[in-house]
């Protein structure tokens, strides 16, 4: 585990867009349950320099996007472990990834950015994934769809 005091300036730049934290797995299923008929986007924020120092920038962007996931919640790898385990069970088929960013629709997982799609990419790039799975998971409820 980190120092929580390292890590706090990675968890406010989350936090100060709005996004809630999730810290153990009753969490991860209550903010599920309630974001249940509607769209949720979950953050795996991470340490790691190159993915996350990315990911971090690129989602101050998308979240000014006019469409936006309805509720937004993060669980941080490397420090609430039993969230981010229990977070991880939900996004089945895919392999554990941090960072990354799930999209869910309905109560079902519609969208998956992983780490090796944002390690390397600058912020707007990141950004423009990101807001381009928002326009097609998170817009009106008559056009959305759930992928898969």
């Amino acid at each position: 585990m980190y120092s929580e005091l390292m890590i706090a300036p990675m968890r406010q730049e989350l936090t100060s867009l709005g996004i809630g934290e999730l810290r153990s797995a009753e969490q991860v299923d209550t903010f599920l349950a309630a974001n249940q008929d509607r769209t949720a986007m979950i953050v795996v924020n991470s340490v790691c320099g190159c993915a996350a120092g990315s990911l971090r920038p690129a989602l101050t962007m998308a979240l000014h996007h006019r469409v936006r996931p309805d509720g937004a919640a993060s669980v941080f790898a490397g420090q609430d472990l039993e969230a981010t385990a229990h977070a991880r069970e939900h996004f089945a088929p895919f392999p554990p990834s941090s960072p990354a960013v799930a999209l869910f629709l309905r109560g079902r997982l519609a969208f998956m950015l992983e780490r090796h799609q944002i390690q390397g990419r600058h912020p707007e790039d990141v950004a423009q994934a990101l807001t381009a799975a928002f326009d097609a998971h998170c817009a009106p409820a008559a056009n959305r769809e759930i992928a898969g």
